[in-house]
């Protein structure tokens, strides 16, 4: 995967990514993994499970930097986990995790990513709040999609399903929800500093 854009021109790039050099982009990653180990520590509590802010985190840098530079930000944020780095929910981090019942959800996230990004950069974003958030509730629905059929191979489908998707779908939609809302900010502030 390269840090740099094909020649195509985003639809979507309030952070002018497609023009920025690849040192500039390297810091974004950088800046992203960050960004997504602070996120994972962050939980809103609900009942029965907490809901962290990490797929929130991956779809808008997905949305933010397109698909191809968040789907690779992502892939760094795991290559850290993967290396000890304690940069997942509650300061987990280890090959283990990779293997453990959260590894469907995790090997998810650049998937998810690139799915949010993709559609970013084909409208659904910005000032079209209801694509906005179906772009983020689609992503944030295949995430529960993927880590349940990880968890299911593990526990059998309907705890899974009891354990692993329910509690978490109130969290996806209003994560997306928010996500829309951050991201009509962004590009209404963007067009402005523009005119």
């Amino acid at each position: 995967m390269s840090l740099t854009n094909s020649h195509q021109t985003l639809g979507f790039d309030p952070l002018r990514l497609a023009e920025r050099s690849f040192v500039i982009k390297a810091v974004f990653v950088l800046a992203g993994t960050l960004v997504l180990a602070i996120a994972s520590q962050i939980a809103v509590p609900m009942v029965p499970v907490p809901i962290t802010m990490q797929t929130f985190a991956v779809t808008m840098i997905g949305a933010l930097y397109g698909w191809r530079l968040g789907a690779l930000t992502v892939l760094a944020w795991l290559g850290e986990a993967a290396l000890g780095a304690p940069v997942l929910a509650g300061g987990a981090g280890s090959f283990a995790a990779f293997a453990g019942p959260t590894a469907g959800y995790l090997f998810s996230f650049p998937v998810i990513a690139a799915l949010a990004g993709w559609l970013a950069e084909r409208g659904w974003t910005g000032r079209r709040i209801l694509a906005s958030f179906s772009a983020h509730l689609i992503a944030n629905l295949l995430c529960l999609a993927l880590g349940w059929t990880w968890l299911a191979a593990l526990i059998g489908a309907d705890k899974a399903f009891w354990a692993g998707v329910a509690p978490f779908i109130l969290g996806a939609a209003l994560k997306s929800g928010l996500a829309a809302a951050v991201l009509a900010a962004v590009a209404s502030r963007s067009r402005a500093a523009t005119e």
